[in-house]
């Protein structure tokens, strides 16, 4: 069903209609600075197609839920455990209900913590509730920010994950992003680029009219255009809006936002007695209670962080006396200290169980018997740890690792996310050695899953961003093509048995 909402007016008076159902499956990004008219953009457009389809707003300032009193909004206060933010998310998918999520009140990095939870809660929420829901992100700068800032890695990670998930994998689950910034320098360039829709509004500053201007497809000079753009006004582009760019000024809205733009009022006449007034304290303020100041929590150092350092150098404390023989560190050549690090991460790998294991935990692990080794230098980075271990999952040999298509496959896993990289090589490895498909069961393992429905949302994914091609032979047995290497994998029955978990059983 196709339906199109009056969004205002273009030049002419004709009416500017966006398609909902357009916009379902490639979402939109609004960007405007401060006072520019973004919030009653995304407000004109909630109100708009509240009747067709689910709506849930993440709103950092508590300006739209007004909409509960006439749309029947449920608000959701952001002041609640992750937990429970990620049950009530889910309970609002399966259930269709539009709601608001306010994080007034909260500090930058609660905000981001609890849009994460309430985010990923509907993530996951459980594929026979995918229906569509318009996902609107209020300053989503906040939630998905280019580089770090005054909060926590964990944090910034967290919410980052969850509007990248939102963007680039929620529309196979029934989530459409709408997000909108005062600044597009300041989002993230992989959440941005995943919306097909601009609404474009007034800014001033030139790395922001420059990426306006490019993302609209217009040149340098016509991107001062955005400077004279008034208060309301916005350049639409997008398969829901418009296929050229196409001014169009925002209508009215029924609702209002809490909060307004300040307006001039006059002082009122100072009293004569103004200096008792203000140097008297007056006696109710003795009896108001003292609020504590919230100090910051310090950030919790990862074990693994705490155990690299110890492996580089070793307290004062500990160092022998004078008199005491010292124990010389052997010396190795870098051909000798890269076989022994593979030998460690062997008997690592090896454990059937390892799998299931995080990496955090195998990393520790890795320290701790390195050092029981004795292997000079400094210990190898968490992230080299994970790009090897990826590797050595893949189970390439050194005929086929020595190969210029293996480089191939390396220069693209770095596309890849680090938790997916031994996914994407173990179905590299079997398309270039003409394997069988690998089972769900033994991509799941691969992932450190039990889930055969996670593996194929997995295969899914790599689809979704154009590094592989999925297809079934006439016996129904799955084929995994790899367009950039020109290769792929023998059939293979998806729902086969893992011959890792097989052992796990046997023993």
């Amino acid at each position: 069903m196709q339906v199109g909402i009056d969004m205002g007016t273009v030049t002419g008076g004709s009416p500017a209609k966006l398609d909902i159902e357009e916009l379902l499956a490639t979402r939109l990004l609004v960007q405007g600075n401060s006072g520019s008219g973004k919030s009653h953009l995304l407000r004109r457009l909630l109100e708009q197609s509240a009747p067709w389809v689910q709506q849930v707003v993440i709103d950092p300032e508590g300006d739209f839920v007004t909409l509960s009193d006439k749309y029947g909004h449920v608000v959701v206060d952001g002041e609640r455990t992750e937990a429970e933010l990620a049950g009530i998310a889910n309970r609002i998918r399966k259930n269709r209900v539009s709601c608001v999520l306010t994080l007034e009140g909260l500090d930058l990095e609660e905000q981001m913590r609890a849009a994460a939870a309430f985010l990923n809660g509907m993530f996951d929420a459980d594929r026979d509730y995918w229906y569509p829901v318009l996902v609107v992100v209020d300053e989503a700068q906040m939630f998905a920010p280019s580089v770090g800032g005054d909060v926590s890695e964990d944090a910034r990670k967290m919410s980052l994950g969850a509007m990248t998930n939102l963007m680039c994998r929620g529309r196979k689950r029934g989530l459409a992003g709408v997000i909108a910034t005062q600044r597009l320098a300041k989002l993230a360039k992989n959440v941005a680029a995943e919306a097909s829709n601009f609404l474009m509004g007034r800014t001033f500053l030139d790395i922001d009219m420059a990426r306006a201007a490019d993302l609209l497809g217009m040149d340098r000079r016509q991107a001062e255009m955005f400077r004279d753009l008034k208060r309301g006004n916005f350049v639409a582009l997008g398969p829901a809006l418009s296929r050229r760019p196409l001014p169009i000024v925002i209508g009215n809205v029924e609702t209002s936002a809490r909060s307004s733009s300040p307006k001039l009022m006059p002082l009122p006449d100072a009293p004569q007695d103004v200096e008792d007034l203000i140097f008297t304290p007056d006696p109710e303020e003795f009896a108001r209670p003292i609020t504590a100041v919230r100090r910051p929590t310090p950030t919790p150092r990862p074990t693994t962080d705490i155990l690299a350092e110890l492996s580089r150098s070793a307290p004062a404390a500990s160092q022998p006396a004078a008199n005491e023989p010292r124990v010389a560190m052997p010396e190795l050549t870098e051909e000798e200290r890269e076989e022994r690090l593979t030998a460690v991460m062997s008997e690592i790998l090896d454990d059937p169980q390892s799998a299931y294991r995080t990496d955090s935990v195998l990393y520790q692990d890795f320290l701790v018997r390195a050092r029981m080794r004795r292997l000079p230098g400094p210990p190898i980075s968490l992230s080299d740890f994970r790009r090897r271990t990826a590797i050595a999952r893949s189970g390439v040999d050194a005929t086929m690792a020595a190969s210029e298509s293996w480089a191939t496959v390396l220069s693209l896993s770095n596309g890849v996310s680090d938790d997916l990289q031994g996914v994407f090589l173990m179905m590299a490895k079997a398309a270039l050695g003409a394997e069988p498909c690998p089972s769900d069961a033994r991509i799941a393992r691969a992932y450190g899953t039990h889930s055969a429905r996670r593996a194929r949302r997995l295969l899914g994914y790599f689809e979704e961003q154009g590094l592989i091609v999925v297809h079934t032979d006439f016996a129904g047995k799955r084929i995994v093509a790899f367009p950039d290497l020109q290769a792929e994998t023998a059939p293979g029955a998806a729902e086969a048995p893992d011959e890792g978990d097989l052992k796990i059983a046997a023993e």
